[in-house]
């Protein structure tokens, strides 16, 4: 796992913000003086090395009071159940995709396109995601109480309850897998309904970010809000 800090290129304020990279996806660490939030939670067996990216930024793992998942697919979500089992931090999902979580429910299965296929199948090395309890659920607009008001935006479409998370305050974006910047900013592969990820990624790109942060591939800290514009309008459909 690397620890990759996340530096807006126009702003003189350090934003307190971390990228934890795996092998396959990502997730983001948010600090608020001691008190921490995790953004996705990396894939089963990892919290130990997220403990330790914690500890080595001078942090206390014990003040970790929530991970808040952006949907339900096992490299985001892998990982939640142990930290908070440690930890006592609350974990947050949006409603549609809570019961998958809590493995009351199938993951749902995506609509592939023929490229998509072989990165699908290398996806499906990463560990099976343990049942992990959602003690929120959230919906469309809820305020969460870090980053100055982190702001709930659902974003159906890779998964029918994948969210971002807007933090107005410091002009900050986690897109999950709506969006994803691994070789150029585009929609995220694996959705269950193509036409509503590409709404949603418009509907995100709307927001206009300074930074933004994805599931997969770098963040964006330099022309964000235009790079997204941009992509947003090149996967409209025809």
């Amino acid at each position: 796992m690397d620890l990759v800090e996340v530096l807006p290129s126009q702003n003189r304020l350090r934003l307190r913000l971390h990228m934890l990279r795996f092998p396959i996806g990502q997730a983001c660490l948010w600090q608020d003086g001691g008190a921490l939030t995790l953004i996705d939670s990396g894939h089963a067996g990892s919290a130990g090395e997220i403990e330790g990216a914690i500890r080595s930024l001078g942090l206390r793992p014990e003040r970790l009071e929530r991970i808040v998942l952006t949907h339900c697919h096992r490299d985001h979500v892998g990982a939640a159940g142990e930290l908070a089992a440690r930890w006592g931090a609350e974990v947050l999902a949006h409603r549609l995709d809570a019961p998958v979580i809590r493995g009351e429910a199938p993951v749902p299965e995506p609509v592939l396109l023929d490229w998509e296929l072989p990165l699908y199948e290398h996806g499906l090395t990463v560990p099976e995601a343990p049942p992990t309890r959602v003690d929120r659920e959230l919906e469309d607009g809820d305020e969460l109480p870090f980053g100055g008001g982190a702001r709930v935006v659902h974003a159906p479409g890779h998964t029918d309850g994948s969210i971002g998370i807007h933090l107005p305050e410091h002009g900050v974006l986690f897109t999950g897998d709506c969006v994803a910047g691994v070789g150029r900013v585009m929609p995220g592969v694996f959705n269950v309904d193509r036409a509503a990820a590409i709404a949603s990624f418009a509907k995100l790109a709307a927001l206009e970010p300074a930074v933004a942060c994805f599931g997969h591939g770098d963040p964006l800290t330099e022309s964000t809000a235009a790079t997204l514009h941009a992509a947003a309008l090149t996967a409209l459909p025809a």
